[in-house]
């Protein structure tokens, strides 16, 4: 069972006990599964138990105890725990949760007419649009933004103070949705009161604190990177650090686990065989699994926050839990590949794909050497 799947039978269960009367309360749209927070156990957990307490005139744990007497029926599931004020810790049955997480993000497909993992499709999100302010950082996080909502299916229109400037989009890369808006002071009536809006249509602010120097000597991917890693309202440090190629670079970290990916596909194929989900070691891949099905809810909430920094910080969570498990993937010595080998293969091709994906809509790029 996929986390995807898994949000669908947690929704289910929603439904039919609304259907039955057990609850009375309108039943969401969508439900997040994400890895259980401290205190928390099992491979999946969900706070829909208190968010539908308060309409449904319910205790949390009332709530949670409706839906888990329903989840333990459907299939794919093993065990349901209740945690705290009502969390609902799911367990998969055996190693499904690692190998449908793993079939799920190989099988997403990343190419421009596919959904890749974590992705929903366009046109089923919200209309937004975006309006942000006539410098360097502004400019790239509205790239960014415009990028991120359009993964998760908003339909998005952006503009700006001004038009950027040439040696922005020539070193920085995007800005074709850059449109300026007529050059005028920025309109803080309603999106539905302005010109040219979609009546409903919310207006986001894009303006981050300003970027204290130019960052155009560090290069397209490190001048990025320095704009996006700090939340908004922090100011962004443009320095030589962002070159760095050395652990201490979040960066680097990221780009290079997504290459050594890479490579061990290509060495794996010298060796004659190639990646196959299944069952891993449990020791130490948790952290990785973790993350890996932790992707969906942090893009949705990068892109519901207007937050790029939130993807950045994931992508370096999922680097460095990606580089304990790259030096088991390949046989040592005499040693012929086994079934383990071709899953740890797998579940390494997943954190580069991963990686691949949040780069890209960082606007970053993931070569394959490094």
């Amino acid at each position: 069972m996929t986390p995807v799947e898994l949000s669908r039978t947690v929704l289910r269960a929603v439904r039919c006990a609304v259907d039955d009367g057990e609850l009375r309360v309108a039943v969401p749209e969508r439900v997040v599964v994400a890895p259980p927070g401290p205190g928390g156990c099992g491979e999946y957990a969900t706070n829909v138990a208190l968010r539908l307490a308060r309409p449904a005139g319910r205790t949390p744990q009332h709530v949670a105890e409706v839906l888990r007497a329903r989840l333990l029926r459907a299939d794919g599931i093993g065990d349901v725990v209740i945690t705290g004020p009502g969390f609902i810790n799911i367990s998969l049955r055996g190693s499904a949760a690692p190998l449908a997480l793993v079939e799920e993000i190989l099988g997403a497909g990343t190419g421009d007419t596919d959904t890749p993992y974590g992705h929903l499709p366009e046109g089923s999100g919200e209309r937004v649009l975006l309006h942000g302010a006539a410098e360097v950082r502004a400019f790239v996080h509205l790239d960014v933004l415009v990028r991120m909502l359009r993964s998760q299916g908003c339909l998005v229109r952006a503009g700006c103070d001004a038009a950027p400037r040439p040696e922005w989009t020539a070193v920085l890369g995007g800005g074709a949705d850059h449109r300026p808006v007529d050059h005028q002071p920025v309109d803080h009536r309603p999106a539905d009161h302005q010109p040219g809006a979609t009546s409903g249509t919310p207006r986001i602010e894009v303006r981050p604190v300003p970027a204290p120097a130019d960052p155009l000597p560090l290069g397209r991917d490190a001048a990025r990177w320095a704009l996006l890693l700090p939340a908004a309202h922090d100011r962004p440090r443009i320095g030589a650090e962002h070159l760095a190629q050395r652990e201490s670079n979040p960066l680097f970290r990221v780009r290079y686990a997504h290459a050594r990916t890479r490579a061990l596909l290509r060495n794996a194929a010298d060796l004659g065989f190639r990646p196959e989900p299944g069952p891993v070691d449990a020791h130490g891949t948790r952290p990785l699994l973790a993350a890996l099905a932790d992707h969906p809810r942090v893009l949705a909430a990068a892109a519901r926050h207007r937050a790029p920094d939130r993807l950045a910080r994931h992508l370096v969570t999922v680097a460095d839990a990606t580089q304990p498990l790259l030096p088991a993937v390949l046989p040592l010595g005499a040693e012929k590949p086994s079934a383990v080998h071709r899953a740890r293969l797998a579940l390494a091709e997943a954190a580069g794909t991963v990686l691949a994906d949040g780069l890209s809509l960082l606007g970053i790029d993931a070569p394959d050497h490094l």
